[in-house]
């Protein structure tokens, strides 16, 4: 529980103290919080870092932010990197800018990021929903659209968003499903069995939303397992029906069409439809049940994280484990990504790492981003 732990504490004096000016203290004690101990590798290319923070704001390490929780490369190969009290970082092949509430992004905290068909950019954020259409104004500053209506959103913390082949943007907040058609936001009903309040986390939140290949959207829960939605009627799996756990952290479906479940508590789940599939601590699949981030790659590969013990990558036979002892300064993992070159990313408490020779290097600020 230690990775969920630090989430909420440090969003939650995010939420509190982080303004438009924060001070050194603030973000030295977090950093001091978060940061794995790591040794700076050589670097092989420099980036110049364009920030217009205030100097109180900028980060002072050489990592991207002392914590990545997500990693995101758009379709015009710009990489996203969604921060834990920083907003988001965007490196463009060229340069590192950074944009939260001092410069027209609304969210300090980054919960979710996804791209739409017309290639926009959406985020979920402890704010609300933000957009990125693209826009660049005449000194060069992208322009967001922020979604952070009180009508509408009622101030919620979002913690999930997806983009589904129709066109249509699903963002999960704490107690809510939030449905945008392009010209307005919904409330979007799902049959929970109990009413529940709360402004951080409640039995509700919604981790993970996807879209799977036959259409069916999927919501995870805090509390109740995992809702399938096939345009009509829903569906609720949970511990009755063989699902290790009914806290879901992440929902992904794999080249073969089995749904992934990384859970709380109880490991990670694999459904063909019919039956669970169950891999956990007691059985010697993982070394810790809480699992955040499940991702395939394009060899049919599984990779996960395990709360404290890096990443597990699952060949569909056995289970490999990378840690500290390869490189990897992040034991607790948040992001896993493969990008449009095959390359695989891990970012968590520690910064951001790759995967070079089957060992972890660390990206920092100024260097090995090729």
């Amino acid at each position: 529980m230690v990775c969920r732990q630090i989430w909420y504490f440090v969003a939650t004096k995010s939420f509190g103290l982080m303004t438009a000016r924060c001070t050194n203290f603030y973000f030295l004690f977090v950093w001091i919080l978060l940061m794995s101990a790591c040794n700076s590798p050589s670097q092989s290319s420099t980036v110049n870092i364009k920030t217009t923070e205030p100097q109180e704001s900028v980060i002072q390490d050489e990592q991207i932010a002392e914590y990545i929780r997500h990693i995101f490369e758009d379709k015009n190969e710009n990489f996203w990197f969604g921060t834990n009290g920083y907003g988001v970082a965007i490196y463009d092949g060229d340069s590192i800018s950074y944009y939260a509430n001092f410069n027209g992004f609304h969210g300090q905290q980054i919960t979710g990021i996804t791209e739409g068909q017309n290639g926009n950019v959406w985020f979920a954020t402890d704010q609300g929903v933000v957009k990125y259409e693209g826009v660049i104004d005449d000194k060069g500053k992208k322009q967001f659209v922020n979604y952070t209506d009180e009508v509408i959103f009622g101030g919620r913390r979002f913690w999930s968003i997806c983009a589904d082949s129709n066109g249509n943007i699903w963002a999960g907040s704490v107690t809510d499903i939030f449905l945008f058609d392009g010209k307005k936001w919904t409330t979007f009903d799902v049959p929970y069995p109990e009413e529940v309040s709360g402004a951080f986390i409640t039995k509700r939140t919604a981790w993970s939303i996807i879209e799977d290949s036959k259409g069916n959207i999927w919501i995870s829960t805090n509390g109740y397992g995992a809702y399938k939605y096939d345009g009509q009627s829903f569906t609720q799996y949970s511990m009755e029906d063989g699902l290790i756990d009914n806290s879901v952290d992440v929902i992904m479906e794999d080249s073969n069409q089995f749904i992934w479940f990384g859970t709380r508590h109880g490991g990670v789940s694999r459904f063909d439809g019919t039956t669970f599939r169950n891999y956990n601590q007691s059985e010697g699949s993982i070394a810790n049940n809480e699992v955040c981030h499940i991702m395939e790659d394009s060899k049919g590969r599984i990779w996960l994280s395990s709360e404290g013990y890096g990443v597990y990558r699952f060949d569909g036979m056995a289970f490999s484990n990378y840690s500290q002892d390869d490189g990897l300064g992040v034991r607790a993992v948040q992001a896993i990504y493969e990008d449009s070159k095959g390359r695989i990313w891990a970012g968590g408490g520690g910064g951001l790492y790759r995967l070079e020779n089957d060992s972890f290097i660390n990206v920092t600020k100024n260097g090995l981003w090729d």
